[in-house]
């Protein structure tokens, strides 16, 4: 009898169980999206990797405080300069805890640039940008100057006079530049001079075009880090990045398997 019950325990078991997983088998079938973030999550890394090495984790979780910020206040800012001002105010005043998430973001900015430098500085220090992971050296310095110039078009969106003025300053400074500074300030400007035009399409920078390439630099940077491996300290003795299964290729046997630098194979 007490085992009739346990078979039957069992099977009621097995059954609540296969309810519960078939929308995460539903959805592995399909697209193989939770064996890729299984993958992502539980990867081999260098047993004697540091505090250090969270400092990317801490940028991209800045990042992503940044974007949840940036979508609630749009949700309420009005792009126009008539309203800009007032509805910044109407955020940080009239709001529930709308002076939080204001100064979440405006000060989140700072720590998300600061961070950046900081992983930067790691990176170089470390020498993870050597071989093979020159391309995602490349990747994360293209997103500096893209971060900058977020940071840049969002200092406009208040619209008072701080604003105003900064960026006056920051423009005519790009308009120094060699051949494309008239060019690049006349686009930032919209015009000759900064007004609603301006502001408008600081606010299409800042809200569409400049984070979607964030977004799309941080998931290279990010399939590159999984692909690659993270890199060991230079003090390190161990190999860095994962082990892997298959046989080492023949070098030199095309465009897919080049030879390695500074090594030309020669016919037999």
């Amino acid at each position: 009898m007490a085992t009739a019950t346990r078979t039957r325990k069992s099977a009621r078991r097995q059954k609540v169980e296969a309810a519960i997983t078939y929308p995460l088998d539903w959805l592995e079938e399909r697209s193989g999206l939770v064996g890729g973030i299984k993958y992502f999550l539980f990867r081999k890394v260098p047993g004697d990797t540091n505090w250090f090495h969270t400092l990317g984790s801490a940028t991209l979780t800045a990042f992503l405080v940044q974007a949840l910020t940036g979508v609630i206040l749009a949700m309420y800012y009005k792009p126009d300069p008539n309203s800009a001002y007032q509805s910044i105010n109407h955020i940080t005043n009239d709001l529930t805890l709308g002076w939080l998430v204001r100064g979440m973001h405006k000060w989140g900015a700072s720590v998300f640039i600061i961070l950046l430098f900081f992983h930067m500085a790691r990176v170089f220090l470390f020498g993870a940008y050597k071989y093979p992971r020159e391309l995602n050296w490349i990747v994360g310095v293209l997103l500096v100057p893209i971060a900058l110039l977020e940071g840049f078009s969002g200092y406009l969106l208040p619209y008072d006079q701080t604003a105003y003025w900064a960026t006056v300053v920051g423009i005519n400074i790009n308009g120094t530049a060699p051949i494309l500074g008239p060019f690049l300030a006349s686009f930032l400007r919209s015009g000759s001079e900064i007004g609603g035009d301006t502001l408008s399409r600081f606010y299409s920078l800042h809200m569409l075009l400049l984070p979607g390439a964030i977004l799309g630099l941080i998931g290279l940077h990010l399939y590159l880090v999984v692909r690659l491996g993270v890199s060991s300290p230079p003090w390190s003795e161990e190999a860095a990045g994962r082990d892997r299964d298959e046989a080492p290729a023949t070098p030199g046997s095309g465009l897919v398997n080049p030879s390695a630098r500074g090594v030309s194979r020669r016919p037999d």
